[in-house]
């Protein structure tokens, strides 16, 4: 397995032709994509080309976001648009708001981000990741006739652990889970609950070569072999009901 950075002249604005833009950046690579190659791209440029970055002069705080901003001294604008992007609040605890986003996303801030945007900006995620990682799919697939799976990934947190991890969000042309369950191990004792989060995995990966400051927003991932049964993110997701933490 190879995993290649590529990296983007210029930032992505809303209505950028980013499919585009990503083939035009491989090929200044030296890059010639394969099938079955895998392509990580960072959600914030799919969020920027699909314009979901807000202005913060335009965000009127109500008075809950006012209340909860006060007590956890963050910017009120930045927790009304938490608040709009989640379902529910999971916990606020020393300064930290952690919600389940619209899409089911158990994440800080429900998303929001105002981190590489430039201005008095926030990036949302985009509404629908599964579709935005299928669009970019089939574009792909019609400009070079190649037939890759697209992750679309995003930075969270994780309980009990240190540091944060790139995950997807959005999956178009792969299976998110290798399934284990029913097999045998190398001592011949039957698997009941291994699931591994292939999807995740990969997107974890690519963090390696992306880093938050190199302008590296797209990652190949070539040469590893996963089963390309359409899957979705929200096949990653734990039920509520057999989440121990919620």
């Amino acid at each position: 397995m190879r995993i290649i950075p590529i990296s983007l002249k210029g930032d992505v604005h809303a209505n950028s032709d980013l499919v585009n833009l990503i083939l035009s950046s491989i090929r200044r690579a030296k890059y010639r994509l394969k099938n079955n190659d895998v392509l990580v791209v960072a959600h914030k440029i799919v969020s920027k080309a699909e314009g979901r970055v807000i202005d913060l002069v335009s965000i009127h705080p109500s008075k809950r976001a006012i209340n909860i901003a006060k007590k956890y001294h963050k910017d009120p604008r930045i927790v009304e648009l938490i608040l709009s992007e989640s379902r529910r609040i999971v916990k606020m605890e020393r300064g930290i708001i952690i919600t389940e986003t619209k899409h089911g996303f158990v994440c800080a801030n429900g998303g929001v981000d105002k981190s590489n945007i430039s201005g008095d900006r926030a990036v949302l995620l985009p509404t629908k990741p599964d579709r935005s990682a299928i669009k970019i799919k089939r574009a792909v697939k019609r400009k070079t006739r190649k037939n890759v799976a697209v992750i679309v990934s995003d930075t969270f947190g994780r309980p009990f652990r240190k540091g944060q991890v790139n995950v997807a969000i959005g999956i178009a042309g792969l299976n998110p889970l290798k399934d284990y369950r029913g097999t045998k191990d190398m001592f011949g004792k039957r698997l009941k609950v291994t699931e591994i989060a292939v999807a995740d995995e990969m997107a974890s990966a690519a963090e390696l070569v992306m880093g938050k400051t190199d302008a590296v927003p797209v990652v190949i991932i070539t040469d590893f072999k996963y089963d390309n049964k359409q899957g979705s993110a929200k096949d990653l997701l734990r039920k509520r009901k057999y989440d121990l933490f919620r």
